[in-house]
């Protein structure tokens, strides 16, 4: 009996050894952030919505709009060109790869969720995420940057959209994006 006691209290001992040096957090150092940048971007998104290489693809739509003209509750996947211009020969910077949402009323209206990834220059390799209700048909309109990736990590801001062209088989769309990170 003395012995299991004695056995008892060392076990009891090494255990709580264990719990004491096996912690899952680090020691609590300050907070030191990192100054705030502010950084303007400018591009093109070039989309194509058919022939031979199509860069948006319509893969789902609700049963009750397939005869309807107007586009409500489909879902679309992008992955669209970024260049530096609005011409077909303009050097790529990379691309934007997400969903879109189309829904209709008055106006043509979508959600997008988009992540543009940057293959060239000095941002080669990171990528700004973009998730927002977008007024698809008005000149001018604004939607939110949310996060980011790379030199874009946890980035916040937004981007101006201007439709720069327009038809139905193709749409350009530029982008001034402010992206504080």
């Amino acid at each position: 009996m003395k012995g299991t006691l004695v056995l008892t209290w060392i076990l009891i001992i090494y255990l709580s050894q264990i719990a004491v040096q096996s912690q899952y957090y680090s020691e609590i150092l300050p907070y030191d952030p990192e100054p705030v940048k502010v950084t303007n971007l400018h591009f093109y998104l070039h989309e194509t919505l058919n022939g031979q290489n199509p860069t948006a693809v319509n893969i789902a739509q609700a049963n009750i709009t397939n005869s309807s003209s107007v586009p409500f509750a489909t879902l679309a996947a992008v992955d669209d060109i970024l260049k530096i211009g609005p011409e077909d020969n303009s050097e790529v910077i990379g691309n934007a790869q997400g969903l879109g949402l189309l829904l209709a009323g008055n106006t043509t209206t979508g959600v997008m969720y988009s992540d543009f990834g940057f293959t060239a220059g000095k941002f080669n390799g990171s990528s700004i995420s973009i998730f927002s209700r977008n007024t698809i048909i008005e000149p001018g309109r604004e939607v939110a940057v949310v996060g980011g990736r790379g030199k874009f990590r946890m980035a916040k801001g937004f981007a101006l959209l201007t439709t720069y062209f327009l038809n139905a088989t193709a749409v350009i769309i530029e982008f001034n994006v402010t992206v504080i990170h």
